[in-house]
């Protein structure tokens, strides 16, 4: 039996506080899936400067409380600002919209006890663009023990389908993401028993050092494309120590960019710091895909800003071993945009809330058992 599709906008803003991904599918919240529409928007300087204050001073559960005021003046700006991109979009794309996936802008992470804010107010945005709204995606996970992320493996899963069909790429195939943080999702193949053949952890920093190690010591953003790296010069005795003294000796845990600071590298040069900085985060990186990957032949599709830093992906590259079971290449060669494979999975993700399907597992999250997640708001 045929089953019935829905049209999503997935929104999407990482760690980066840049911007926003959004993105149009149409899916059965199952195993089909379309593309429609890709767009980014970039927040404003007031916006951008706003929200990178605020995840600065908030390092605990009393700062969430202290700043309460400024938070929800925020939101409301976050809000505001999501609800004009979509009216945007919506007039270039005249078809009807059944659901929202509202993912916000997260500012505080902290599972273990049971913490986790992303900026957004999903009653207001279902009122401004009077459309169905799905948000809060991640307290579901985290009251049901689990880490609240990574959740876009259950998207990465339709997509393998997809990948293994059209271009017969062979199982297990993986997906490594880069953003703020790294996480790796591991497909062994597609069955019925989702929970046996998806896997997925953070395994480490991704853009979260290298980008503020370059603001902190330049007029830049990010290193593009690694240039300011590549033309620097390890410092290895500092390499190594940072290495020793920060090992992930289990991936069982979410992981959040106030757990890395850049103060190791502190009185390099910028183009020493960054290429010590790039091959700590690549180190890191390839310890996970080692051992997501456990001795398997794996292809790992490269998704986010990271895929884009050449020096960062050869400095992974040269961490795996020299036996060619892991493989790293960019999704863009399968044709997706691997700059919105997370705005596509929170448009995707929304279905499945509607339809109240699982959107996080044991093995992708450490949930006790899988769980439903995001809150369905009508407010119009």
């Amino acid at each position: 039996m045929k089953k019935q599709l829905y049209t999503a906008i997935g929104l999407m803003s990482g760690t980066s506080m840049d911007g926003v991904d959004l993105s149009i599918i149409k899916s059965d919240g199952y195993d089909y899936f379309i593309n429609i529409l890709d767009e980014y928007y970039e927040y404003d300087y007031k916006i951008k400067e706003k929200l990178i204050n605020l995840r600065d001073i908030i390092s605990t559960e009393t700062d969430l409380s202290e700043n309460s005021h400024k938070i929800s003046e925020i939101e409301r700006s976050i809000t505001l600002f999501h609800a004009d991109i979509i009216r945007q979009t919506l007039n270039k794309y005249k078809d009807p919209i059944d659901i929202i996936g509202f993912h916000g802008q997260t500012i505080f992470h902290y599972p273990r006890k049971k913490i986790t804010k992303q900026l957004g107010d999903g009653k207001l945005l279902s009122q401004l663009t009077q459309k169905k709204v799905v948000y809060d995606f991640r307290q579901a996970d985290i009251e049901n023990n689990g880490q609240g992320a990574p959740l876009t493996p259950i998207y990465h899963y339709v997509l393998s389908n997809n990948i293994h069909k059209k271009f017969d790429t062979k199982y297990p195939i993986g997906f490594l993401n880069i953003g703020g943080i790294a996480n790796a999702t591991k497909v062994l193949r597609i069955s019925d028993k989702i929970n046996k053949n998806l896997f997925a952890f953070d395994i480490g920093p991704g853009n979260c050092l290298i980008d503020k190690w370059v603001r902190n010591n330049s007029n830049k953003q990010f290193d593009n494309h690694g240039d300011i790296a590549k033309s620097g010069k390890i410092d290895n005795l500092i390499l190594n120590q940072a290495i020793d003294n920060f090992k992930i000796n289990r991936y069982s845990q979410s992981l959040d960019i106030k757990d890395f600071d850049v103060s190791f590298a502190r009185g390099l040069s910028l183009e020493d710091g960054c290429a010590t900085l790039t091959n700590f985060t690549a180190y890191l990186i390839a310890q996970g895909l080692i051992y997501i990957s456990k001795n398997n032949n794996i292809k790992f599709l490269l998704c986010g800003g990271g895929r884009k830093n050449d020096y960062l992906i050869e400095s992974i590259k040269n961490y795996l071993p020299s036996n060619d079971k892991i493989i790293l290449d960019k999704i863009d060669n399968y044709e997706l945009d691997g700059d919105y494979i997370e705005s596509q999975a929170f448009g995707y993700l929304s279905i499945r809330s509607y339809l109240n399907l699982p959107i996080s597992f044991n093995n992708t999250t450490g949930c006790d058992i899988s769980s439903l997640g995001g809150k369905l708001v009508q407010n119009f």
